[in-house]
C-alpha cells in the first residue's frame, strides 16, 4: 500500500469518524457509504428473512448455487443493509453467488443480544441452503455469534464464514487497542468503549456471543479472517485465529501491512483491497463447492 493510497483511505475514513450521538454517527456513516454507486448491473430488492428486513442483492449473472448472508459493520449502532451492500455486491460479483444483506436491529435502542437474535433468525431460514456468512467489523463479530448460537441450537454450520476486521473482544483487552491508536483513523479506545457500552446495555463484555474471542470455537465452520496491520482491532483477529487454530477450526488469516480497518471498502483505490476480495471470493466458491459435494462444513 503506497503512501498516497494510505492517505486517500485515511481521508475517506476520517470523514466517517464516529460522531457524538448514535443519530449523528448514523447520518455521517450513511452519507459516506449508503450513497455509493453499486453498478448498473445491481438491483436491490427489499425482503424479509426470518422476519427480519433485508435486501436481496441481485447482480446480473450471479446465479450460481448458494447464498451469501452479509452482516454489515458499524459498531452495532450504525450501518444498514444498504451500507452492507457495498461489500456484498463485490463478493456476489466475484463469486457469481446471490447475496442478501441483513437489516438487523441496532443499539442503543435494541441492545445485545437483539442483533444476534435477528441474524440467527435469518440464518435459520437459510440453513437448508448452501450458505456462507460474511461480515465486517461488528458484522464479523455478529457472524461468529451466529455460528456459536447455531451450534448451540443444533443447526448445521454454514459452509464457511468470511470476517473482515472482525470486532471479537468488547472487553477491549487486545494490546493493539492502544498500540495502534495513533495509526487508526477511525477508532480509539474512548469511542470503542462508548460503542461497546451502548451495545452491551450492561451485559458482560466477556459473554462469548458478545466477544467470540473468549468462546469455545470447536466445531465451527471454516473461517477466513482479513485484517489490516494499522488498525486497533488487529489483535481481535490475531487472537481469534490463534484460538481457532488451537481448537482445530479450519482458519485462514490475511494481514495487510499498513491497511486500515475494513480496507476492502477501498477496492479500486487500494490494490490490496481488490486482492482481498478476490481471495475472499475464492474461499467462498471453494467452501460452497465442498459443501455441495458433501465436504466438511
Amino acid at each position: 500500500m503506497s503512501a498516497e493510497e494510505r492517505e486517500a483511505a485515511r481521508s475517506m475514513m476520517e470523514k466517517g469518524k464516529l460522531g457524538q450521538t448514535p443519530e449523528q454517527q448514523r447520518a455521517g456513516f450513511d452519507e459516506l457509504f449508503a450513497s455509493r454507486p453499486l453498478g448498473d448491473d445491481v438491483t436491490l430488492v427489499e425482503r424479509t428473512l426470518g422476519g427480519v428486513p433485508a435486501l436481496d442483492v441481485r447482480v446480473e449473472g450471479a446465479d450460481q448455487d448458494g447464498v451469501i448472508l452479509y452482516l454489515h459493520g458499524g459498531a452495532y449502532i450504525i450501518g444498514s443493509a444498504r451500507t452492507g451492500a457495498n461489500l456484498a455486491v463485490p463478493l456476489s460479483r466475484r463469486t457469481g453467488v446471490p447475496a442478501v444483506s441483513l437489516e438487523y436491529r441496532l443499539a442503543p435502542e435494541h441492545p445485545f443480544p437483539a442483533g444476534i437474535h435477528d441474524a440467527l433468525a435469518a440464518y435459520r431460514e437459510l440453513a437448508g441452503q448452501n450458505v456462507v456468512i460474511a461480515g465486517d467489523s461488528a458484522g464479523g463479530g455478529l457472524a461468529l455469534a451466529v455460528l456459536l448460537a447455531a451450534r448451540a441450537e443444533g443447526l448445521p454450520q454454514p459452509a464457511g464464514a468470511v470476517l473482515f476486521s472482525p470486532w471479537t473482544d468488547l472487553a477491549l483487552t487486545g494490546p493493539s487497542i492502544d498500540a495502534r491508536g495513533d495509526y487508526d483513523p477511525l477508532f480509539s479506545r474512548a469511542n470503542m468503549v462508548e460503542s461497546a457500552e451502548l451495545y452491551l446495555g450492561g451485559a458482560d463484555p466477556h459473554n462469548e456471543l458478545a466477544s467470540p474471542v473468549f468462546a469455545d470455537l470447536k466445531g465451527l465452520a471454516p473461517l477466513l479472517v482479513q485484517v489490516g496491520s494499522a488498525e486497533v482491532l488487529l489483535d481481535d483477529s490475531l487472537r481469534l485465529v490463534a484460538r481457532a487454530a488451537e481448537q482445530e477450526v479450519d482458519v485462514s488469516l490475511d494481514v495487510v501491512a499498513g491497511a486500515p480497518h475494513v480496507y476492502q471498502y477501498f477496492a479500486g483505490l487500494m490494490p490490496e483491497a481488490d486482492e482481498a476480495l478476490d481471495h475472499a471470493a475464492t474461499f467462498i466458491k471453494n467452501r460452497l463447492r465442498d459443501k455441495s459435494v458433501g465436504g466438511v462444513a
